[in-house]
């Protein structure tokens, strides 16, 4: 298994308040989802998680962002915060801590909507940061993708650029996610959530490039 560990860090800029804030929240949530009864955990995931039937009945609309918060299991979480950890900083860094909030939140809802489409009459709820986070990796692609990500292999550690990594992720996605569609049982990865999340995250991308807001960021060759 091949995990990022680090990146190459901007230079100035705002200091990642909701990058770390986030983390923090969604690991507070899952250690007091942890102190529940298995009955009482599962209706709380029920209550709380973006269930598409509900949804596309006009149900529970405020699942849309509390499943954000939502984890399966620690490695669902610690997978989750490890990319938020690593990638989110550099964007919120350059485009400003308001306008990093909005951008995660929105691109959370782009990706469960994504999943939504696809999985419209499907009664299992969806969790987990991974549509926002997936978003996140779309801006990075188009903000850094000549920045060096560290990736760990067992003990061994090496290096790739945002690019390599974020393309051959993106594309793996794409792949499970054709897959999926013929899956009638609608569980597993929410594979269309990173797809969509993604998606949105290239245009964010570009919309911040556009803007100027990497015009004072700098790059230097220092690990998250």
């Amino acid at each position: 298994m091949i995990f990022p560990i680090g990146d190459d860090q901007v230079k100035g800029g705002y200091f990642p308040v909701f990058s770390y804030g986030f983390i923090v929240l969604n690991v507070a949530v899952f250690i007091f989802e942890n102190q529940m009864p298995q009955a009482q955990l599962a209706a709380f995931v029920n209550e709380y998680g973006s269930i598409p039937h509900e949804i596309t009945q006009g149900n529970s609309w405020f699942t849309l962002l509390t499943s954000m918060f939502l984890h399966g299991g620690w490695m669902h979480l610690i997978g989750n915060m490890l990319f938020l950890w690593v990638f989110a900083d550099n964007i919120e860094a350059a485009v400003g801590n308001i306008w990093f909030l909005l951008f995660y939140l929105t691109g959370g809802l782009a990706a469960v909507g994504g999943h939504i489409y696809f999985n419209w009459d499907s009664p299992v709820p969806m969790v987990g940061a991974s549509g926002a986070i997936s978003a996140v990796l779309g801006a990075y692609l188009v903000m850094y993708p000549a920045s060096r990500i560290k990736l760990l292999f067992f003990i061994f550690p090496f290096r790739v650029s945002a690019w390599l990594f974020l393309g051959i992720w993106i594309i793996q996605q794409m792949l499970y996610g054709a897959e999926s569609i013929n899956d009638t049982e609608g569980g597993g990865v929410a594979w269309w959530a990173h797809i969509c999340g993604f998606a949105f995250g290239i245009l964010g991308g570009l919309v911040f490039r556009s803007a100027g807001h990497l015009g004072n960021i700098e790059l230097e060759g220092q690990e998250s």
